[in-house]
Formats: structure tokens, C-alpha cells, sequence
């Protein structure tokens, strides 16, 4: 248990709770001097950004160049800003947690703390923070737990499950690895449990917040439901999924009361998550959000983007500037009645990666479109696919149903002239990701997971 952390992140969660009582115009201000010293530090200690940003000191944010992942991960070692921190060092020290399961909450050289994103979407990339960021990592998930009203401190002792992965490379793994306090009992659970064990666990531990996947909840929210668990948790906060509206009203049907939703990504930590009355507003005091279309330019509030760039503002050891994101995010324009001056955005959608091609009509099309009418049908797992002239629709239910109900709906959301049939198949079980996460589309052909790898 590393007390010194401990104490860091308290003070970083007080110092965010201040900031959230600035005005709109102050945040504003205050983001613009972190922005300034974000590139000036870049500029001065990272050999990529000297050149990746040449000629463009000055220019506006909004002008500057996008950085993908690839971009990250071919040019790691001289994006980085300390000459220690190496791709090829980061990558095996992860391996070796992988392979001998060692502590990732044990700070790598005893400097930095380091996470691998899934690899889910193409080559996963690697990233690492020293004390002070990755004090600021914790703070920010610890953020979401007080909108959702979760006393957290030494006079405010919490039972906390986690339904995840115990990948030890990702973040979740290593946020929990690093949040041991004397007044925060945690119990991990990986999400690819059998539900009857992950019951059992829960039954005996008996949480006051329960934090986990969508899918995962929902599954738990079934057996609550039907009387095979029984526990009665004050919050329940979904995390790394979808949630539509459907789940969120399992959710709530089990166990009282509505869900709270956090959108983070490995590369950011939290980004955004929802308030006391259910808006989702951004960390706009942690980083820049820019939804953008398939051209990268802004959208208008109530337009989804084709993907989101962010910009991160405390993180100085691998700088993120306008760094890509395949999520869809849409903005919101109108005030929230809950007070903050953070920005909103609506509910998250899939990544981009993530869409149909192979039935006339449907190329590109997003399949987290259909989520909404699936998931309020009985279905614990979902994938969809499209082969020849059909839509596939693979169900793993909770219960059986009249299966032509879905194929009615489900018509009237596909684009015209789309899915000239749509097959409806009932299975056992589907294949989750090596995070246990649920697919909304199967594994490609030939998929090769960096973390079931290593």
C-alpha cells in the first residue's frame, strides 16, 4: 500500500472538486494556460512533437495535426518526453506481469505506472505515468464516484466490487491494483467468471458500490431479478461498455435505482461520466474533447461524430495533443440543471472500427444502432454480422421470446433497402474479448489479441 498515493489522490480528487465551482469562462481560461504549457513543454522535450508540430507554434489548437495510435506507437520513443521510458521496455514489462503475475499496482522502476489498451481495434499501445499523473488517473475515476454520491475516505470506509478483467496490463487492473487504502475494501472479479460463481462471491461480500461492464451488470441485474443474488449495493456504476437505456433499466429494476455511467479510455482515464440528475458532462478540467466528422472537422451539438479527438492536460510523459479516438460521442448544447460547468455530450456510441459490411446497404452502417431495440428483448449477448444478402443476429437469451417482434423492430431501424432478410439464431454462448468484454460484432477472421498474447 503506497500511503504517500493514498494522500496525493485525495488532495488531487479536493483539488477537482474545487474546479468543478469555477464558472464556464474560468475553466475556459485555466484550459487555455494548461494547453500553452502542454505544447511548450512538448515542444521542448519531445523530439517528435519538434517536428510533428514545425511551423505550427503559434497556430490554434483546432490547426494542429491529429495523432493516431499508430502514429504513437511507430514514433513512441522520441514522442515520450523522458529518454527512460522505451516502447520495447514498457511492452516487456507488461509481458512479465502477464506471464509470472506480478503486482501491477507496484510502480514499474519505482517511477511509472503502466497500462496496454486492449488491442481490440488494431495494435494496442502502451502508455505510462509517473506519480503525479497517474495520482491524477485515480482521481479522476475517484471523481466519478462522488457525482454519484459515494462518501470516500478515512471517516468513510467502502465495500467495493468490480466486475472487469484481471488482466494485469490493463488499466482497470492497475487502478485497482493502486487504490488498496485502508478504508476501501475491494473485491475483483473477472467478468469471464460463470455467472453462478460471480453470484456466490457477490452473495458473501455484500458491496456498497458495484462497478463492472454493462454486459456484465446486466447479467448480475437478471440473477438479482430472478433471485440468484441478493445483494443490495447503494450505487451501481457501469464502466468500458455501452449502456442503452434498456440495460440501464434492468439495472434500475434490480436494484432501485438508475445507473451511473463512466466514459473513460485507457489513454485518458475518465472523460466523461453522468451527474446527479443523469446528464454527461466532460472532464473539461482534465482534458479537450473534440468531436469531429469524417472530415475532422467540429460537429453541431446533436450530431454523432465519426470519431473524437482529446487532448490531455496533465499527462507530460507521453503528451497526448489531439490524439484520435475511434469512439462517437455527440455533444449537447443545452445547460444542466446539476450546476457544473463542464460541457455535456450524450450517450457514447461503438467505435468506428465497429461497423457492418457485406449485405447490400449496409456498408459502414453501425451496429450500436441496434443495440436499443436487442437489448429491450431478454438477451444476456449479442453479436450481429452480415453475410450475403442477411443480417445475422446472434442471441444468447435470458429468457425465450417471440423472436418475430425483434425482426419487426429491427427492420425499422436498418437503412432502407438494407438486410434483405434478417436471421435470428439462438446459441449457448458467445465469444467475449480477452478483457471480457461483449462484442457487438464478432471476431474477425484472423484476430490476433495483444493481451491474449502476452
Amino acid at each position: 500500500m503506497d500511503l504517500a498515493l493514498v494522500a496525493q489522490v485525495l488532495n488531487r480528487r479536493a483539488a477537482l472538486a474545487r474546479s468543478e465551482r469555477l464558472r464556464p469562462d474560468q475553466i475556459a481560461e485555466r484550459r487555455a494556460r494548461q494547453v500553452r504549457g502542454l505544447r511548450e513543454f512538448a515542444l521542448s522535450r519531445s523530439s517528435f512533437y519538434t517536428r510533428f508540430h514545425e511551423g505550427l507554434e503559434r497556430a490554434p489548437l483546432a490547426d494542429l495535426p491529429i495523432l493516431t495510435k499508430a502514429d504513437l506507437m511507430a514514433h513512441f520513443d522520441q514522442v515520450v518526453t523522458d529518454p527512460r521510458v522505451t516502447r520495447s521496455a514498457l511492452t516487456a514489462h507488461l509481458a512479465r506481469l502477464a506471464e509470472e503475475g506480478g503486482d501491477p499496482g507496484r510502480a514499474w522502476r519505482g517511477r511509472w505506472w503502466a497500462a496496454a489498451t486492449a488491442g481490440s481495434t488494431g495494435e494496442p499501445a502502451v502508455l505510462a505515468w509517473n506519480r503525479g499523473e497517474w495520482a491524477t488517473v485515480l482521481a479522476s475515476y475517484a471523481r466519478a464516484m462522488r457525482w454519484a454520491d459515494v462518501p470516500l475516505g478515512p471517516t468513510h470506509p467502502l465495500r467495493l466490487a468490480i466486475v472487469s478483467s484481471l488482466v494485469p496490463s490493463h488499466q482497470s487492473a492497475v487502478v485497482g491494483a493502486t487504490s488498496r487504502a485502508p478504508f476501501v475494501e475491494t473485491l475483483r472479479l473477472d467478468a469471464r467468471t460463470p455467472l453462478a460463481d460471480l453470484a456466490d462471491s457477490l452473495n458473501h461480500f455484500q458491496p456498497r458500490v458495484l462497478v463492472g461492464y454493462a454486459s456484465a451488470l446486466r447479467a448480475l441485474a437478471t440473477a438479482q431479478l430472478d433471485g440468484r443474488l441478493d445483494i443490495t449495493p447503494q450505487t451501481v456504476m457501469s464502466a468500458s461498455e455501452v449502456l442503452s437505456s434498456a440495460t440501464a433499466d434492468v439495472l434500475t429494476a434490480a436494484w432501485g435505482r438508475l445507473p451511473f455511467d463512466v466514459y473513460a479510455a485507457t489513454e485518458t482515464a475518465g472523460i466523461a461520466s453522468t451527474c446527479s440528475v443523469g446528464a454527461r458532462h466532460l472532464y473539461d478540467d482534465l482534458l479537450i474533447v473534440e468531436p469531429v466528422d469524417a472530415d475532422d472537422r467540429p460537429v453541431p451539438p446533436g450530431t454523432p461524430s465519426a470519431r473524437t479527438l482529446v487532448t490531455v492536460l496533465f499527462n507530460r510523459t507521453v503528451p497526448l495533443i489531439r490524439y484520435a479516438l475511434s469512439d462517437r460521442v455527440t455533444p449537447v448544447a443545452e445547460p444542466c440543471t446539476c450546476g457544473l460547468p463542464f460541457a455535456r455530450i450524450g450517450p457514447v456510441g461503438g467505435r468506428a472500427e465497429d461497423t457492418l459490411a457485406g449485405v447490400g446497404g449496409l456498408a459502414g452502417f453501425d451496429p450500436e444502432v441496434l443495440r436499443p431495440v436487442i437489448e429491450a428483448f431478454p438477451v444476456a449477448r449479442w453479436q450481429v454480422g452480415a453475410h450475403d444478402d442477411a443480417l445475422e443476429v446472434l442471441l444468447v437469451v435470458e429468457r425465450p421470446f417471440d423472436t418475430s417482434r425483434m425482426v419487426d423492430r429491427l427492420n425499422r431501424v436498418l437503412p432502407p433497402g438494407a438486410g434483405r432478410h434478417i436471421s435470428i439464431r439462438l446459441v449457448p454462448d458467445l465469444s467475449l474479448t480477452a478483457l471480457g468484454k461483449s462484442r457487438p460484432l464478432g471476431p474477425p477472421p484472423g484476430e490476433a489479441d495483444f493481451l491474449a498474447q502476452s
